[in-house]
């Protein structure tokens, strides 16, 4: 499993042998109810165990942005800020030639009709920073550009980072992305 590693997966499997077979039984039946019950938003790609997923059911998110994605992990992490109360479209990955991923294999194309029906005043794109990050927001932001405000995320140092262990990229993404002090 992706963040287990050899140690921990030697721990939770010595923990489950030392468990009474019904603990184990409920637990390997959980994770089959979560893989029959959890599915996909029809709306947002999100992670959901019902049609339509609770953030975009809920009347007090903000319908006029759009955060775009890679993947629910990263919905996950930007709720757990609070700071953001717009509605998410997961691709579902990034674009990766070397991998086999080109945008028919991600949920681009229902974005690109959201966005084209909805019209919302703008649309941010969160895709994690590596090259594929990189080519899929610059092939979505072209597909959204005609039809909205597109805006990508700022990257630069991380809160407690030294300006001497920060690489050039994060360095000069940092200063591209610097804004006026509010006093």
């Amino acid at each position: 499993m992706p963040g287990v590693g050899p140690k921990t997966a030697q721990r939770l499997a010595l923990h489950l042998l030392k468990r009474p077979e019904a603990d184990v039984e409920g637990l390997a039946q959980a994770i089959i109810d979560a893989k029959k019950q959890v599915g996909l938003c029809k709306i947002c790609h999100h992670l959901s165990a019902e049609p339509v997923c609770d953030l975009c059911r809920h009347p007090n998110r903000d319908n006029t942005i759009i955060c775009v994605v890679g993947d629910s992990r990263d919905v996950i992490a930007l709720e757990k800020t609070r700071e953001y109360q717009g509605k998410y479209h997961v691709l579902g990955g990034v674009i990766s030639p070397m991998d086999g991923i080109g945008p028919e294999q991600l949920n681009i194309e229902s974005l690109v009709r959201r966005v084209s029906q909805q019209r919302p005043q703008e649309v941010i794109l969160a895709i994690n920073p590596s090259v594929e990050g990189e080519t899929t927001t610059l092939y979505v932001g072209q597909l959204l550009k005609p039809f909205t405000k597109v805006t990508r995320i700022a990257f630069g140092l991380p809160m407690g980072g030294d300006l001497e262990y920060a690489d050039e990229v994060t360095l000069a993404r940092a200063l591209e992305g610097r804004r006026e002090l509010d006093f």
